[in-house]
């Protein structure tokens, strides 16, 4: 069994930032990639970034340069500094981690983090 745990969501004003955390924990035997998405209120949940155990990263168009996503793979932990921020990103965040287990591979997600950027 594997457990993805978040934290670091919250209330921001426009132009602010907030840093999301979420940490995978149990049989994890290799992480391929982890990440996030974000689903806004009556919208279909949504990559916002990836990286790779190898460090390699993938960000959503709206996004770019405003979000930096990082990892720590001794901790199986992954971060999404989000700078910047705009009432657009009022969104539930979703972590998401793809783990392999020999030639077959699996998606977890975290429980969600509510992210609300409002004046």
């Amino acid at each position: 069994q594997v457990q993805l745990v978040e934290s670091g969501g919250g209330l921001v004003q426009p132009g602010g930032s907030l840093r999301l955390s979420c940490a995978a924990s149990g049989s994890i035997l290799r992480v391929k990639y982890m990440g996030w998405y974000r689903q806004a209120p009556g919208k279909q949940r949504e990559l916002v970034a990836t990286i790779t155990s190898g460090g390699s990263t993938n960000y959503a168009d709206f996004v770019k340069g405003r979000f930096t996503i990082s990892g720590d793979n001794a901790k199986n932990t992954v971060y999404l500094q989000m700078n910047s921020l705009k009432h657009e990103d009022t969104a539930v965040y979703y972590c998401n981690a793809r783990l392999i287990r020999g030639i077959l591979e699996y998606d977890y997600w975290g429980q969600g983090s509510q992210v609300t950027v409002s004046s």
